[in-house]
C-alpha cells in the first residue's frame, strides 16, 4: 500500500510540474525524505498529507486509496467556463431554492 501511495504522490508532483525539492519545501520535509515516500519506504504524517491535499486540490481518499471523486472533478471543469460573479449568483440561487424547499 505504501508503494501505491508513493506512486500517486509522485504522479501528483509531476502533474503539478514540481521537482522533489520544490514539493518537499512546500510540505516542510527534505527532498530525500520525499523520495523515500515516493518509493514507498516512508510515509507522510497526517499534517503533511493535509498540506498535500490543500496544495494539490485533491482529496485524501484519492491520495491514500486512489478513489477519485468524479463529481468534484467534473464540477471543477464545468465551473471553469463561468466567471466568479456567475458562480456566486448560482450559489445564491441554490441557497434560496434549498430554503424554499425546506420551508415548503
Amino acid at each position: 500500500m505504501k508503494q501505491e501511495i508513493g506512486l500517486r504522490i509522485r504522479e501528483i508532483r509531476e502533474n503539478m510540474n514540481l521537482t522533489k525539492e520544490e514539493l518537499a519545501k512546500e510540505l516542510g520535509i527534505t527532498g530525500q525524505y520525499l523520495g523515500m515516500v515516493e518509493k514507498g519506504k516512508n510515509s507522510l504524517s497526517f499534517e503533511k498529507l493535509k498540506i498535500l491535499c490543500d496544495i494539490s486540490n485533491l482529496s485524501s481518499d484519492y491520495i491514500l486509496f486512489g478513489k477519485e471523486d468524479n463529481l468534484t472533478n467534473e464540477t471543477k471543469e464545468l465551473l471553469q467556463n463561468f466567471t466568479n460573479e456567475q458562480i456566486e449568483n448560482a450559489c445564491k440561487m441554490l441557497r434560496d431554492l434549498a430554503f424554499f424547499i425546506k420551508n415548503d
